[in-house]
């Protein structure tokens, strides 16, 4: 069996936690040196991050991640409900997208069939 933990890095570590934990309902699964370090994961269901503080990296991520009916739905409440920033796109079909504060994406299914723009 194979098993996979996408990497972000990001500018501040505890900064994108919090958006992870705040902001998406994540939980803080791990973080290195007691909390003091530049690597932690955070884990919603079974979807694990591992978020890494290096300045240096300029490189994003994205993130696909598919979700049942209900979850969608659940999804899209706590968008409304916490005001979280979206917006579409099309990549192979429609997708709601959300990035974080250090542009990482994380890409969701979007049932509305209406056209959307070009993937980014």
């Amino acid at each position: 069996m194979w098993y996979a933990r996408p990497v972000f890095f990001v500018d501040d570590v505890h900064r994108a936690a919090r958006f992870y934990i705040e902001q998406l309902g994540f939980t803080k699964k791990w973080h290195e040196a007691d909390g003091a370090g530049t690597v932690c994961q955070v884990d919603r269901d079974s979807c694990e991050i591992i978020l890494c503080q290096d300045t240096s990296r300029r490189d994003r991520a994205r993130l696909f991640i598919e979700l049942n009916q209900p979850e969608l739905a659940q999804l899209r409440r706590e968008i409304v409900d916490r005001a979280i920033p979206t917006r579409r796109t099309h990549w192979g079909y429609h997708t709601l997208v959300i990035d974080d504060p250090d542009g990482n994406a994380l890409y969701f299914p979007d049932e509305d069939n209406s056209p959307g723009p070009a993937a980014d």
